[in-house]
């Protein structure tokens, strides 16, 4: 007679099945639940407009999940706006396969996305309890009747109804509309993570639960708590900060003027917010392992931090929170995975091109599915330290609109060493990113590199497929910018 397997051994059981599953086949093949192992619990935190290099300022993510796993250095966005961004995270796809390209319609908000195959639903019809607390997608609860609406696959679902606010908003939850005031209390982030960790504590496992608070968005208002937790807080600005290198660059960055006095001020001081704010989004991190070890589940859990976009602070003459732009400031995402049976809870820096397209498939794998469709690859092999065939570039991809509609439709691609952008006007970017990290010269128009933009342009007439509503350029006649 088999004796039971004891809880330890059910784990090693698991991590072992993932990585033999996932050895020399296809990445997007099914693991745990096909092949009789119990499928681990996930917890999903997204921050909303966090760069990369903020997280050395969050405590709890450094203690409980950098210090334990693989942080993505090169981890990235192809699309640099909340809705597209979280439409490509719910399905694994690019703007260009989802049609969801910007924040309000025709060719964006809530209303654009089709739901009928994501995550959540992939996870549900494994058997996880699903619960999304905090942003959905844009324009969700602009109308009456959404906050009757709830997205297939989701169990319970407590989301931001129309704005999504630090104070005075609303959510509904599980079909009842809540209304929060100014009170220490109502701060938003501080109240989705009581409801996740509520949800982590009580949910039958295995469970997929995504935290989405607003912080440390744009006004980035931090609670009374943190207020002045950075006051004294300076920053080493980088060579593109309100840098005087706009002669090569197109136009919508050139018509930029330097930014003045107050616009210093006030990205210094925007600056300093979205680290206080983002303190708040760590406490729930913190929040929820805790709640993990109580249960007994944070080594069967795989905990992901990431966030939906970048944005600036400064950089090129661009005001603080300026993103769509393709520059690294907007497109470069924190992005850390703490799962012990494949991390052993050792800490490892990673370098492969990581996407947001990535995490459906990664999910859709712990539990023996695949992503319909999904353009993303598990990133399960690369978390059990194998050396899979991995992408070497990534398509960048806009289409003109709100909230900056100065900025023109382009598609872009990103290798490991250089960018090349083409806009709708023809105008073109090109950077060795090895030896100008920071984008000050634009390489587009120097014979030097004449070749070089000419493979990355065929490279990106295959990327851009299908391009961006209207976008023309890469049918045209070649123009240099």
């Amino acid at each position: 007679m088999r004796r039971p397997l004891t809880p330890l051994a059910g784990v090693t059981l698991l991590a072992l099945t993932l990585v033999a599953a996932c050895a020399g086949a296809g990445l997007g093949t099914p693991t745990a639940a096909a092949h009789g192992a119990k499928p681990p619990n996930i917890v999903f935190v997204l921050s909303d407009d966090q760069r990369a290099d903020t997280l050395g300022a969050m405590p709890n993510v450094q203690k409980e999940l950098v210090a334990h796993g693989v942080t993505f250095s090169n981890s990235f966005v192809p699309t640099s706006l909340c809705c597209p961004s979280r439409a490509s995270i719910l399905t694994g796809k690019y703007a260009h396969s989802t049609g969801v390209y910007l924040n309000i319609g025709p060719h964006g908000g809530f209303r654009a996305f089709d739901d009928k195959n994501t995550v959540a639903t992939a996870l549900h019809s494994a058997g996880y309890t699903t619960g999304l607390f905090g942003k959905y997608l844009n324009r969700y609860g602009v109308a009456a009747k959404d906050e009757h609406y709830v997205p297939p696959g989701w169990d319970h679902w407590t989301v931001f109804l129309s704005k999504t606010k630090y104070y005075d908003y609303r959510l509904v939850d599980d079909g009842r509309v809540e209304s929060y005031g100014h009170d220490a209390h109502s701060y938003s982030t501080d109240v989705l993570a009581r409801k996740a960790v509520s949800f982590v504590e009580h949910a039958r496992s295995p469970f997929f639960a995504e935290l989405t608070p607003f912080g440390p968005h744009e006004p980035a208002t931090p609670p009374l708590r943190y207020t002045r937790a950075f006051a004294a807080s300076t920053w080493s600005k980088p060579p593109s900060f309100n840098a005087a290198d706009a002669l090569t660059k197109p136009a919508y960055i050139r018509r930029l003027a330097p930014l003045n006095a107050k616009q210093l001020t006030q990205a210094d001081q925007f600056r300093r917010n979205q680290l206080a704010s983002a303190l708040a989004v760590d406490d729930a991190v913190g929040s929820l392992v805790k709640a993990l070890k109580a249960r007994h589940q944070l080594r069967n859990t795989m905990f992901v931090f990431a966030s939906d976009n970048g944005v600036s602070w400064g950089e090129h003459h661009l005001i603080a929170a300026r993103k769509l732009v393709p520059y690294e400031e907007s497109i470069r995402v924190p992005m850390v995975i703490r799962y012990d049976p494949l991390t052993h809870g050792r800490p490892r820096t990673d370098r492969r091109l990581a996407l947001n397209i990535d995490y459906a498939p990664t999910f859709a794998a712990l539990a023996g599915r695949q992503m319909k469709g999904a353009e993303g690859r598990s990133l399960v092999p690369v978390l059990a330290g194998q050396q899979p065939a991995w992408r070497h570039d990534f398509l960048i991809e806009h289409l003109r609109g709100p909230p900056q509609t100065d900025v023109p439709t382009y598609c872009g691609v990103r290798n490991e060493r250089y960018k090349y952008v083409l806009y709708q006007t023809r105008e073109e970017e090109l950077y060795d990113l090895k030896l100008d990290p920071f984008e000050l010269v634009n390489q587009a128009s120097n014979p030097a590199f004449a070749a070089l933009k000419e493979r990355l342009r065929e490279r990106l007439t295959k990327l851009c497929a299908p391009p961006p509503p209207g976008y023309t350029a890469l049918g045209s006649p070649h123009q240099p910018g």
